[in-house]
């Protein structure tokens, strides 16, 4: 099982977040790390610019939008910035998409959130035959694309979506490389995510190990599992109210993402990343939470070593 890492958002804390970000990403480079994956906040400096930036200055590890919301911007344009995202990068990005939230899409943003499904499928009939470098044609109720753009020699990142319910599984077993999942614990991953989206991939013909799990959850290596709980309590605590986080909470039998949450000495933490591979994750994506540089570097280690 491959362990990457999970960034959620810039560090904004200080004068140049976009520093800081080309600054971790050598770091994690250079401990080891091959593969980040990033989130795009809706109130956050805008993800593939920052990536543009750390692939340009940092090289030997791949970077992955975990995800960017599909509504905000045209399959077209994101086709545009995923494909010169890899040419700068020398084909080191992933592409992570997603339906973002209710609560954002429609109170944010004002726009439509019905038909989730349908969205993503036609937004992919848009964006991927110019991934691949060809014309779209592609005429739907929410997403219409006709043209082609002009990238040469730029890779074509692997697309992973946001998936955890039934259709949305389907959906990226059938058309993507995989899917990437939050707060979603290992009974779920084992019994619910793996399957759905491995028996949709063999019945559109594909063979069921080309699609991937990749599953991030909190984790700490750390001797003082009450405060290692109690930050993720505050921290994560949104994930516990968002429908589509608390249902795989739920369906897992989690109060809440404390519960979700990856923490313990080594041997605890070892032991339920082999839960992990045991439920048919490809993938773990390790959001490092704790505030305590030990407490971080301790994790980093742990992580690392159980890298395959």
């Amino acid at each position: 099982m491959r362990i990457s890492l999970s960034i959620v958002g810039l560090n904004t804390g200080g004068p140049a977040p976009v520093d800081a970000l080309v600054s971790t990403v050598a770091e994690l480079r250079n401990e080891g790390f091959r593969r980040v994956w990033m989130a795009q906040l809706p109130y956050d400096a805008d993800l593939p610019i920052a990536l543009g930036i750390a692939l340009r200055e940092v090289d030997g590890i791949e970077l992955g939008s975990g995800v960017i919301p599909i509504q905000v911007q045209h399959p077209m344009q994101l086709a545009q910035r995923a494909l010169t995202l890899s040419l700068i990068g020398g084909g080191r990005f992933l592409l992570g998409i997603g339906m973002s939230h209710q609560m954002f899409v429609e109170g944010v943003w004002g726009l439509p959130w019905d038909r989730p499904v349908r969205q993503m499928r036609e937004y992919l009939d848009c964006l991927q035959p110019l991934l691949a470098g060809r014309p779209a044609d592609a005429t739907g109720d929410f997403w219409t694309t006709r043209g082609a753009l002009q990238i040469p020699d730029a890779p074509a990142p692997d697309v992973y979506l946001a998936a955890l319910g039934p259709q949305m599984l389907r959906l990226a077993g059938r058309r993507s490389a995989g899917t990437l999942t939050w707060m979603t614990g290992p009974k779920t991953l084992a019994e619910h995510v793996a399957p759905t989206l491995r028996d949709a991939a063999e019945e559109a013909g594909r063979d069921r190990n080309d699609v991937k799990v990749a599953a991030s959850l909190p984790v700490s290596v750390t001797d003082d599992i009450d405060g290692a709980r109690r930050q993720a309590a505050e921290q994560f605590a949104i994930y516990g109210t968002l429908p589509s986080y608390r249902a795989m909470l739920d369906r897992e039998g989690y109060a809440g993402p404390e519960d979700a949450a990856i923490i313990g000495d080594e041997e605890t933490v070892s032991a339920r990343l082999d839960e992990l591979r045991a439920a048919g994750v490809d993938e773990m994506t390790a959001s490092v939470f704790d505030a305590s540089p030990e407490v971080r570097a301790r994790t980093g280690a742990l992580l690392l070593s159980q890298d395959s």
